[in-house]
């Protein structure tokens, strides 16, 4: 519903209107009591498609009741505002505008305002803006920057022609000139649509003619335009910000999205959904918020690793502006990599992957940052516990050139002092640092350049450091060939490496380096060949370098003997296809493949063993030596993507997809979380890559008005190839690693639901998932059987995770959160029994992950205190104060056991085992 101040009103009398009660001509059944205007409203907005118009501040104190059965618009207008100093007035497009004290005349003196001004003209009582021609026969754009006027696209003719037409444009941020990212534009009183891209561009085929476009964007207040389309023409599109109201508090826009888009298993959140959320220590973290969608866990405290569906950790493809991130944790696990001042909205894959993405099984989570204020410096601060941030934003060139420049460091020492004497002599620190610079070439050439820095170092209670960096740097050219067809060609290089010292002892010093260097290339294309078929096609490469391990003295004293695992060097490659084919208004289909090639390069020494027998030293025969650049394996294959919706009502739809996927990387850990000694390994000749295919399908319906959200949707998922381990394995400075890691095949399935309201003073979402993962080891050439070949649970299989998270505005400048986790315990392998052999006493051990830790609960709550909302004010501040783990519960992050006197006991280790209180002030400029 579309709100205006009254002070606008002078531009209404512009409107082509005519006599209400002559126009309204639909019927409709109201019962209301004592309803609100708001309340009252959108109710004849849903049944009518009508749009009002009015100032909330002068209806507060109007109360309506009225019961009229099948009745024009006009009618139950007048019975609800009998009696009243109100008044309305309808236009022959279906706005109505709702005053008090005072009326909108219908119609104007002819000529009252003459013919023409400057570039805007009034023809019909209507205001409209024409797209003039300069001396280079270069149209200008027109910005669309209000409601009330006629936007005439093309070329202007006297007569409006037949057929369709191409509208093409950007839709943006008024405020600051950014893009708005996943904008929905939508023909009134039609099903047809589109959404915009990362650039906020779109492009959509229409009638020619007179249309009212209804544009969503999340976190932006909802508007429509109106046009002429005249023939293909551009239409730059501006959006305000949402302003939070008493009445309305959206977390999500999009209303009709989730139930129009043919994609299903996708989550969409904006920067202020994920900042309403409490965290420990009071920092918005993006992760810790996509923990609560339904489908996604984590196993267990203080990880910001995760699992989408069954999928390891390593499964999951995390970008950030396109920039591959491969731990996305600081602190222990306690936040995730991305700033959340820089962040402007995420979106996670967990079904319907588009095509252009590959080289992951279970998800891609796709971090939008911010392009920055084209139209002037703003920024903001925010100073917690641990952690300070700033962020500064604004244009180069007015209108054409910005940037965003963030940071992050930590001041955590003091707090590690308070832990028990084990603990006191820790010491961890971190920071990141982001850049991004988005420049305007021209109407057709955009440049988007992205870097990121980070780095971690810690240790606890030794003279054993440990450090981790990722270091990211991507350039992206956006291309429009034509309003149809368009490219974004990126290149980038990302690297991440991690690092463990010893350096008290000189004689013990060491030091052990791990690296993964990527460099990246790829070009996408999109072709909108007409309303209802949109092509994408296009390549990508990536080259891995790997360095495995290098361990190496640290001191001229050092004894230590230096081992180094060779480098290992890979091409992936992807050609892709995709179309999404609109059969009819409620049958639409996507479908696409994606054929994937692998190249595992020399130079390379690699193991050569006896076929058909366990890949053990003893099975041993000989090795070959490749040369640089050799192409020692390939690997390739077919992936398939396909979802189809079929609308069942307006608001209700089914939807259905099937995608195979394939990876060619590892991730080989000794936890069940990222760590920063994990090791990456790419697929050779003795260890395959990893396959999987899921089919899916779900439920989508929206209720009261489009406001609540909900939907159910279930999957099956089979895994091949995927890595386990044999017990006791080592997966450090292991030259033979394929003698400890075994090719498990698994499957997953399971049910989520999601109830999600977006509007109201009270709002939020509930999710619940159901949900399984089973791994076996079928393949007696690997050696002994792991449970005997039965299907036994992964380390992340976890059946029940429930999640709400709850927000309450009590007025403008305060609100409160809350936060209820539940999740069943992860499976563990515990010692069962002792017996001697030999001489000496051992333990026999349960099947693997036969047992489970207890239980995981949490709640959390959180309070947000403004300061005023003066506009003409140089700072804006704000306090967020709040608890994590507000009932204290000892939530197990892990167990294990140790033998004292031949007494072997269990421990439960807890990260958080008391509530945390936390508080952050933050600051805008």
């Amino acid at each position: 519903m579309k709100k205006i101040y009254f002070f606008t009103f002078c531009f209404l009398i512009l409107m082509k209107v005519g006599n209400a009660q002559q126009t309204a001509v639909k019927t409709i059944s109201v019962n209301v009591q004592q309803a609100t205007i708001e309340q009252f409203v959108t109710e004849i907005e849903a049944k009518t498609g009508y749009h009002f118009y009015y100032e909330p501040a002068l209806f507060d104190s109007l109360k309506v009741t009225v019961k009229l059965d099948n009745k024009p618009v006009n009618a139950v207008l007048d019975a609800a505002l009998k009696n009243t100093v109100f008044r309305y007035a309808i236009t022959a497009e279906g706005q109505v505008f709702l005053t008090k004290g005072r009326e909108i005349q219908p119609s104007l003196a002819a000529g009252f305002f003459g013919i023409k001004q400057g570039p805007e003209t009034v023809k019909n009582n209507v205001t409209t803006t024409v797209a003039e021609f300069t001396d280079q026969k270069e149209k200008i754009i027109p910005e669309a920057t209000t409601e009330n006027k006629l936007y005439e696209i093309g070329n202007k003719t006297n007569t409006i022609g037949t057929g369709n037409a191409t509208l093409s444009g950007y839709v943006r941020d008024s405020k600051s000139g950014e893009a708005v990212i996943g904008g929905s534009i939508f023909v009134t009183n039609t099903k047809t649509g589109v959404a915009t891209d990362q650039f906020g561009y779109f492009t959509i085929s229409l009638p020619k003619g007179r249309q009212i476009l209804s544009i969503r964007g999340l976190g932006m207040r909802d508007t429509r335009r109106q046009i002429v389309l005249y023939s293909d023409g551009k239409l730059i599109i501006e959006m305000k910000e949402q302003v939070t109201s008493l009445k309305e508090v959206k977390i999500s826009a999009e209303k009709v999205a989730n139930v129009r888009n043919v994609q299903l298993g996708v989550n969409r959140l904006d920067i202020k959904s994920i900042k309403q959320v409490p965290t420990v220590f009071g920092e918005a973290d993006v992760l810790r918020v996509v923990l609560t969608l339904p489908g996604v866990q984590s196993v267990g405290e203080a990880t910001t690793g995760f699992n989408v569906r069954g999928g390891s950790a390593d499964q999951n493809l995390i970008l950030m502006n396109d920039a591959t991130i491969y731990n996305p944790s600081h602190f222990f696990g306690f936040f995730s990599s991305f700033n959340p001042d820089i962040v402007k909205d995420i979106e996670l894959y967990k079904s319907s992957i588009p095509e252009k993405f590959g080289g992951r099984l279970s998800s891609v989570l796709d971090v939008t940052n911010r392009e920055g204020n084209k139209k002037k410096f703003t920024g903001s601060a925010g100073i917690g516990l641990i952690t300070s941030r700033l962020n500064v934003e604004g244009p180069i060139i007015k209108d054409k050139t910005s940037f965003s420049f963030g940071g992050r460091t930590t001041y955590s020492d003091w707090l590690l002092k308070l832990l028990p004497e084990a603990y006191k002599h820790s010491q961890a620190s971190f920071y990141d640092l982001n850049l991004d610079i988005s420049h305007q070439i021209n109407e057709k050439n955009n440049i988007y350049v992205t870097t990121y820095l980070s780095k971690d170092k810690f240790k606890l209670n030794s003279d054993t450091s440990y450090g981790y960096s990722n270091r990211n740097a991507n350039i992206k050219w956006k291309h429009n060939f034509n309003d149809k067809l368009f490219s974004v060609i990126g290149a980038g290089v990302d690297r991440y490496q991690y690092d463990i010292a010893s350096y008290d002892n000189p004689v013990n010093a060491y030091k052990l380096n791990f690296d993964i260097n990527q460099t990246n290339f790829k070009a996408d294309f999109t072709y909108y060949l007409n309303r209802k078929n949109t092509i994408d096609f296009g390549l990508s490469s990536i080259f891995y370098k790997l360095h495995p391990g290098n361990f190496q003295p640290n001191n001229p004293k050092s004894l230590v003997a230096p081992d180094v695992i060779p480098a290992q060097q890979a091409l992936e490659s992807a050609l892709y296809l995709g179309d999404k084919y609109d059969f009819t208004e409620d049958f639409s289909v996507s479908g696409g493949i994606r054929y994937s090639i692998y190249n595992f390069l020399g130079p390379q020494l690699v193991y050569n063993y006896a076929p058909n027998l366990p890949k053990t030293t003893s099975n041993l025969l000989d090795s070959t030596n490749y040369s640089s650049g050799k192409f020692i394996k390939t690997y390739s294959g077919p992936e398939i993507r396909l979802s189809a919706r079929y609308q069942l009502g307006d608001n209700t739809s089914l939807k259905g997809g099937y995608n195979t996927l394939r990876q060619y990387i590892h991730l080989l850990s000794n936890t069940t979380a990222i760590a920063p000694t994990d090791v990456w390994q790419l697929s050779d000749p003795n260890i395959k890559p990893q396959y999987g295919d899921q089919v899916s399908l779900g439920l989508y319906h929206n209720m009261k008005a489009n406001t609540i959200e909900t939907s159910v949707e279930i999957y099956y998922k089979r895994l091949r190839d995927y890595l386990d381990y044999r017990s006791g394995a080592n997966l450090v400075l292991n030259h033979h690693i394929e003698n400890d890691v075994l090719g498990t095949e698994g499957k997953a399935y399971g049910i989520e639901f999601l109830l999600k309201k977006t509007t109201g003073k009270a709002n939020g979402w509930i999710s619940y998932t159901y949900s399984r993962t089973f791994l076996r080891q079928t393949n007696p050439n690997e050696g002994e059987l792991i449970n005997g070949g039965a299907y036994y649970p992964a380390n992340f299989d976890k059946p029940h995770d429930f999640n709400f998270i709850g927000n309450y505005r009590f007025s403008h400048r305060f609100s409160v959160s809350l936060n209820l986790t539940y999740s069943t315990g992860r499976p563990i392998t515990l010692p069962v029994a002792k017996y001697e052999y030999g001489g000496s006493e051992r333990v026999y051990y349960s099947d693997r992950n036969q047992y489970r830790i207890p239980d995981y609960f949490r709640s959390d709550f959180s309070m947000n205190i403004e300061g005023n909302h003066k506009v003409h004010q140089l700072t804006h501040n704000s306090f967020t104060i709040g608890v994590y783990n507000l009932t204290g519960r000892q939530n197990a992050y892990s167990t294990y056991f140790t033998e004292q006197g031949g007494v072997i006991s269990g421990y439960k280790l807890s990260i958080f085992a008391r509530p945390i209180p936390f508080i952050n002030y933050n600051i805008r400029f």
